[in-house]
């Protein structure tokens, strides 16, 4: 029988034996917005999760695909039907929560692939608190499937657009969807958009932040960046870009989910005794 590797999946016992084993959890994380004319709410939902299901599905003797949490923090969107947002103390604490559920299970490595730029720092706070709550017993990292290292060197090597071409509904994120759904995808609605920021506050997803800048953060509401909701280059999308995407991004998640489950640290020591 093959090795189950979905959380949902399994029996109590196997998730402890998944626990005892040494499993990195791999938790999806994203939420539902608008991505332009030609691609559904469910764009960031379904990179992460579908990334994380396929890397998952290579390595199920080394980690467990824990649900997706799909709702995520995405108020300056809400000017666009089809955002669902939720508090940000509220996500910052159900991520946590389900982290701590892990830890307490036994899991002492967790990564979070996050599918959603305003999620970032909210994660981030997610992790660390548990990493906190924990003593130092689980480790919880936190990574955009963008800024996984294959993704990144694929970015540079496949785009065809310039800097600010992948931030939004975009050529990245268009391409990705082409590869998984493309039935779902109204390519002859797709348009560019480019951002009205100064360069200190613009970014790209697999670029970064603009060299001739500041590397300052600044999120207006979203409509008044954008009339589509696309920011960036959704007509360079194809499919056989999102194809080699997302190959980069599976290989990114099982790089470093073993990358963490690598990391031994020496026991916190309070110098205050």
């Amino acid at each position: 029988m093959p090795t189950k590797y979905r959380y949902a999946e399994m029996t109590w016992p196997e998730c402890n034996a998944a626990a005892k084993a040494g499993k990195v959890a791999v938790l999806p994380v994203a939420t539902y917005e608008d991505h332009g004319y030609h691609l559904p709410i469910d764009t960031d939902v379904l990179l992460a999760t579908e990334i994380c299901e396929r890397a998952v599905a290579r390595v199920p003797d080394e980690a467990v695909l824990i649900p997706a949490v799909t709702h995520g923090y995405s108020p300056h969107h809400m000017d666009f039907p089809g955002t669902i947002t939720i508090r940000w103390d509220t996500f910052i604490r159900y991520v946590k929560d389900v982290c701590l559920s892990l830890a307490h299970h036994g899991f002492t490595r967790i990564l979070i692939v996050n599918g959603h730029g305003s999620n970032t720092s909210p994660l981030d706070m997610a992790a660390r608190l548990t990493v906190v709550e924990t003593g130092g017993r689980c480790l919880v990292a936190a990574v955009n499937h963008w800024g996984l290292r294959p993704v990144r060197e694929a970015g540079q090597a496949l785009r065809s657009s310039d800097f600010g071409g992948t931030s939004h509904a975009c050529e990245y994120e268009t391409a990705l969807y082409l590869a998984l759904r493309p039935e779902l995808v109204e390519m002859e609605k797709a348009v560019d958009e480019t951002s009205p920021l100064p360069p200190s506050f613009q970014t790209d997803l697999l670029a970064g932040k603009r060299a001739d800048g500041s590397v300052a953060n600044l999120m207006p509401w979203w409509s008044a960046m954008t009339e589509s909701g696309v920011r960036g280059s959704a007509t360079a999308a194809t499919r056989e870009k999102g194809e080699q995407w997302l190959e980069a991004a599976i290989q990114g998640v099982i790089e470093l989910a073993r990358e963490l489950k690598a990391v031994e640290l020496p026991a916190r020591v309070d110098h205050h005794k």
